[in-house]
């Protein structure tokens, strides 16, 4: 007899995605930034698996309530939907009391054009009423086609020759599974993409911050789904914890290890019939119910779905965004709705919702690996619960225990409270938070070194060239080699003294690039702003270079070249306090608001006291005297938008505030001496020419936008920094 050969045991498809993951972070950590370009190939996966989600929520749910009855329906709807909303109320506390559980985290970050940008106002209308079904589908209004089929598919109940529909249907929402299932083969080799290039991308820091998400979420998971849920039965029915979590062991082990909740729908039904006959509680009606209420409730939002949403917060607490009160109404409303379809659909919708960066998402699927098989675990046990619920209530064997749900709702709380503190505490230690953005700018240096330059911390000789009769100062810059400009000491980031003691900033190198293109030398002569009128008048030098605003009081004593950049007015506020500068209607009504104005923007005293009629403004020689305490009666400072971000790089404890919706534009120019037309002429043209240039936008990006701040350092590889085979 021949030898019979056991067949291979071949590898799940979970197994391949694990294996998948744990390809592409070595990769990551072998190759480094040299995995960037995966990152094409994992966009490209996000995409496909995107391709059949709403077209399936269309057809699955409009099969799904059409063929219910009226009784059937009428009952879900009163009695099981009801439980469906308590379900999703404990879902949405939990989600908002997690961030609790992140740890304080010392962030700031240089000026971006979202922080003046007026939030775009939601068309709740457009969003959540399909009035042309068609352009929902086309732009992935996710809540209006989820409205839609809903109301087809109540319409369809009443409907007598709706069979051959409904097999139709039927046999779209199977075609729509199999080409999910095909492109879910190729989940490997678009994992592998994703972790290779985030892997090999993200620096220490942000993994850092990444393992908060991980952390946070699972300890979620696990509350909910062994105290919470499986607790709830215990004062509503006379089901025990442990039979419940026994008699469902399998399915929710297949659940997790699959990271599918559809294939184990037929055990989770079955295990739910199983726990009434065991209880000998299966009346006739029984287990028709509980064959409608797992496949629609399936379709429904459940709490493995809704737990994801704690992404998008973290994204916020990731990045250091702020939610308004009335976008936390936005985020609850949306997320619930845009969660009848795809978690691949509903997150990238609800970050642009709620602004947050678009390429967070691709973190998100990094974890989603880890978390989409607690979310599925999760989801297979409400699913249960529910039911068991639900059925409960409709076959009449229900009975509330007050004091038990009372122990049990109390329990709850309490051991919430304690998992999101010990969570806390735990991220608090492992997660390290070294702050260093205040050295950043304090470190930052000139991008021009053309011209040749001397820099005065006092006041220099009097001018030892005098211009000639006749003589414009352009015309003498061009005689002598020579240009003077005047700068502030103390005005980042157009003008400061970096921590090596040298004069930087935005309009430094804007003055050397000038000399470079006149070819002559730089004479930097400080000035204050109380005295600026009167130096620029007595020729101290020939043009202020300093992040000088313009003004009507300054217009009638100074010479202006046209503006070369226009900022935004913003309140400058410590962290807590931010939410009372947000609204400009709220803080003209707000008694004893006090607030200074360095003198810089000294010449919006006046025009503010008539803007907040309310509020005492005081005038302040440096914003540096509000961040260092010296003032502590003031609220807030009143700043450019441009100018508050570099403040608070070096001061992370307080907040740039643009309040809205209107915003108050605050333009820079520079003054000449002597009313001189000529070089005021000069420098206009000068200005509209490097504004369409490259060399603005280069030094408006490094000192404002702070995008090459920091020396981009290559990846820590195996391939450089072990083995040296690249430089």
């Amino acid at each position: 007899m021949g030898t019979q050969l056991t067949p291979k045991r071949r590898l799940s498809l979970s197994s391949w995605i694990l294996v998948g993951m744990a390809a592409g972070i070595v990769c990551g950590i072998v190759f480094g930034e040299y995995c960037a370009f995966l990152q094409i190939f994992g966009d490209a996966f996000i995409k496909l698996l995107q391709v059949t989600i709403l077209p399936y929520i269309f057809v699955s749910l409009i099969q799904g309530i059409g063929g219910l009855t009226y009784d059937q329906a009428k009952l879900l709807a009163l009695r099981a939907g009801g439980l469906l909303l308590v379900f999703w109320a404990i879902t949405f506390a939990v989600i908002l009391l997690l961030p609790f559980s992140f740890p304080e985290w010392v962030s700031a970050a240089f000026f971006s054009s979202s922080l003046v940008e007026t939030p775009p106002t939601v068309d709740f209308l457009n969003l959540y009423i399909p009035s042309n079904p068609f352009a929902s589908l086309a732009n992935n209004v996710v809540p209006a086609v989820v409205l839609f089929s809903i109301l087809v598919g109540v319409a369809l109940i009443g409907i007598e020759n709706k069979q051959t529909l409904l097999k139709g249907l039927a046999a779209t929402a199977a075609a729509l599974i199999r080409v999910t299932n095909i492109i879910v083969k190729l989940t490997p080799l678009g994992v592998f993409a994703i972790a290779a290039a985030a892997a090999g991308t993200m620096t220490l820091e942000e993994f850092g911050r990444l393992q908060v998400y991980l952390v946070s979420f699972n300890v979620a998971v696990l509350l909910l789904t062994f105290w919470v849920l499986p607790m709830m039965l215990a004062p509503m029915t006379p089901f025990k914890y442990k039979d419940i979590v026994v008699l469902s062991r399998d399915a929710l082990v297949t659940a997790f290890t699959t990271g599918n909740l559809f294939v184990v729908l037929t055990v989770l039904t079955e295990n739910c019939k199983s726990v009434f006959e065991r209880y000998d509680l299966r009346r006739d009606k029984t287990d028709a119910y509980i064959d409608v209420i797992i496949p629609v409730s399936f379709n429904f939002p459940n709490m493995g779905k809704l737990i994801m949403l704690v992404f998008v917060l973290f994204a916020a607490w990731f990045t250091g965004a702020h939610f308004s009160a009335s976008q936390y109404g936005t985020f609850v409303f949306s997320g619930l709705l845009s969660f009848f379809g795809g978690v691949d659909v509903a997150l990238p919708f609800m970050l642009d919702l709620m602004q947050l960066p678009s390429d967070m998402y691709q973190l998100y699927v990094v974890t989603g690996i880890i978390n989409g098989r607690s979310a599925t675990l999760l989801a297979a046990m409400n699913l249960i619960v529910f039911t068991m619920l639900a059925t409960a209530s409709l076959t009449g064997v229900m009975t509330v225990n007050k004091k038990r749900l009372v122990s049990y709702i109390g329990f709850s709380l309490l051991i919430t409270g304690a998992v999101i503190g010990a969570t806390r505490l735990y991220l608090g230690a492992v997660a390290s938070n070294v702050y260093a953005k205040d050295k950043l700018i304090a470190r930052m240096q000139l991008l021009i070194h053309e011209a040749p330059k001397t820099v005065y911390r006092d006041m220099p000789p009097p001018n030892p060239s005098e211009q000639q009769a006749g003589e414009s100062i352009l015309d003498r810059v061009r005689r002598t080699g020579v240009i003077r400009v005047g700068y502030h000491s103390d005005n980042l980031p157009f003008s400061y003294f970096n921590l090596h003691e040298q004069l930087v900033g935005f309009d430094v190198d804007m003055a050397l690039l000038l000399a470079s293109e006149l070819g002559c030398k730089v004479l930097f002569i400080p000035f204050q702003f109380r005295t600026l009128a009167d130096q620029i008048e007595q020729h101290d030098f020939d043009v202020a270079m300093s992040g000088v605003a313009i003004s009507t009081e300054r217009l009638s004593r100074m010479m202006f070249s046209e503006s070369y950049l226009e900022t935004t007015l913003a309140f400058v506020t410590r962290d807590y306090n931010r939410e009372k500068f947000a609204a400009i209607e709220s803080l003209r009504r707000t008694p004893k608001i006090k607030l200074g104005i360095p003198r810089v923007m000294g010449h919006f005293q006046h025009q503010l006291t008539r803007y907040l009629p309310k509020a005492k403004i005081d005038v302040i020689d440096s914003p540096r005297d509000f961040f260092s305490n010296l003032r502590t009666d003031l609220d807030a400072i009143i700043l450019s938008a441009e100018a508050g971000s570099a403040w608070t790089l070096i001061y992370p404890n307080y907040q740039v505030v643009v309040p809205k919706p209107d915003t108050v534009g605050v333009p820079l120019a520079y003054p000449v001496a002597g009313h001189d037309d000529k070089l005021a002429e000069f420098l206009s043209r000068w200005i509209a020419l490097k504004r369409s240039g490259m060399e603005y936008r280069r030094l408006y990006d490094h000192w404002i936008l702070g995008m090459d701040a920091e020396e981009k350092k290559p990846r820590w590889s195996l391939i450089r920094n072990v083995f040296h085979w690249v430089e």
